[in-house]
């Protein structure tokens, strides 16, 4: 009871400073909590029982390997932002300069409309886990709901008046998630303590641990994000914002990893979208209605932006031959398609697919910049083989079992 008193006084006082305004306007934090909030929210919760699972005590490897990758994709898009947007779009830098930025544009489009039925999925999963509700057709029905509900607001209000609900979803997700890892520390400090710690075995190795990294791609991905928030935000705070929240997003991923990989047995685990929430029930009792607490904020407000920016995309990118209405419908059609014909983690895989292609076209644009300015081969190959790389997580990654 009292370690439960100390996680919510935690949580209480991360979410208290988040919102003083002090901090809520402070413009390179505002400019930081989109990306942050995007890259570690929903991988939040799948994350910790997959890698444990599947790559046991080396779990905290893969973390890293994820976040690297990461990294080297923000990389070349900041290359592309610091090149200048507008620059590309004029044809400094060639045609096939545009014809790439074009196809990449197409290509996020596609990728938020499965990522938006990644999200409600998981919204389904884990507002009904704690109910006697809990079962995959009762959250696959809840699921579909909130598409209609979500299809709507966008086709009758927009989503303007959902704006605000942003910065409140994420101030409450990462005060929960300073929660979590407090709650974590201790569980671990006292394993440590009583000589308890577990080094599991691996489950997969190979080509078979390689293939399934590449389809958790989704997890680490939402950095992107600061590259269009141009009418926010000049080129340099949003360079600066993406690079930061990559590294607080990183540091914040490799810490949850190593608390959790080392105290659960295989027996503690399961490979269930909501398998966190039985994990964290055995470190304490308030932790499962927080993550659900956490899970309904956070995934309405991820699915609200990236239908929002779904919409946005197509009308631009079709010059208003599709409207934003029409993409809603669109979106709302495949997601429900994808909700009850797939579960959960074919669709987290779809969602790494469609993101790597984004982020490999991201690195062809690099490369043609590159070649453009002169700044020599080294880049321009290195830009190269990141494309070969968004190539082959595209075609290869896989799906957990």
């Amino acid at each position: 009871m009292t370690f439960d008193l100390i996680i919510a006084l935690a949580t209480a006082c991360v979410a208290f400073v988040l919102s003083k305004r002090s901090v809520a306007h402070f413009p390179l934090w505002r400019a930081v909590v989109t990306p942050l909030a995007s890259i570690i929210g929903s991988g939040f919760l799948l994350l910790g029982p997959i890698l444990n699972i599947g790559y046991g005590g080396y779990a905290p490897l893969i973390m890293i390997a994820l976040c690297f990758v990461a990294f080297l994709f923000g990389g070349v898009i900041r290359f592309n932002m610091a090149a200048g947007e507008q620059a590309i779009q004029n044809g400094d830098y060639g045609a096939l300069a545009i014809r790439i930025e074009t196809l990449s544009s197409w290509a996020l489009a596609f990728a938020y409309i499965i990522s938006v039925s990644y999200y409600l999925n998981l919204l389904g999963a884990f507002a009904l886990s704690l109910t006697p509700f809990n079962s995959d057709l009762d959250a696959k029905l809840l699921t579909t709901g909130v598409f209609f509900i979500i299809v709507f607001v966008g086709w009758s209000r927009g989503f303007k008046s959902l704006e605000k609900m942003e910065y409140v979803s994420v101030s409450l997700k990462l005060a929960i998630i300073a929660g979590l890892l407090i709650g974590l520390m201790a569980h671990f400090g006292h394993r440590a303590i009583d000589d308890a710690l577990i080094f599991n075995p691996p489950k997969l190795g190979g080509w078979s641990a390689l293939t399934l990294a590449f389809g958790l791609l989704i997890t680490v991905q939402g950095f992107e994000t600061s590259r269009y928030l141009g009418s926010e935000y000049d080129a340099q705070t949003r360079i600066k914002s993406m690079r930061l929240a990559q590294w607080l997003s990183a540091a914040i991923y490799l810490v949850y990893i190593l608390l959790i990989s080392y105290v659960f047995r295989p027996d503690q685990m399961s490979s269930s979208e909501t398998g966190i929430i039985n994990m964290m029930q055995i470190v304490a009792p308030i932790l499962p209605f927080l993550l659900v607490a956490a899970a309904l904020a956070s995934q309405f407000s991820a699915a609200v932006a990236d239908t929002s920016g779904s919409g946005g995309l197509f009308a631009q990118l079709s010059r208003n031959r599709i409207t934003e209405r029409q993409a809603y419908l669109l979106l709302a059609v495949i997601g429900v398609a994808l909700t009850w014909s797939a579960n959960i983690y074919a669709i987290v895989n779809y969602a790494s697919r469609g993101f790597a292609i984004y982020y490999g076209l991201q690195a062809a644009l690099g490369a043609v910049i590159a070649a453009r300015q002169n700044t020599g081969w080294q880049r321009v190959g290195f830009y190269g083989l990141l494309a070969t790389m968004g190539v082959v997580i595209a075609l290869f990654g896989q799906p957990v079992e």
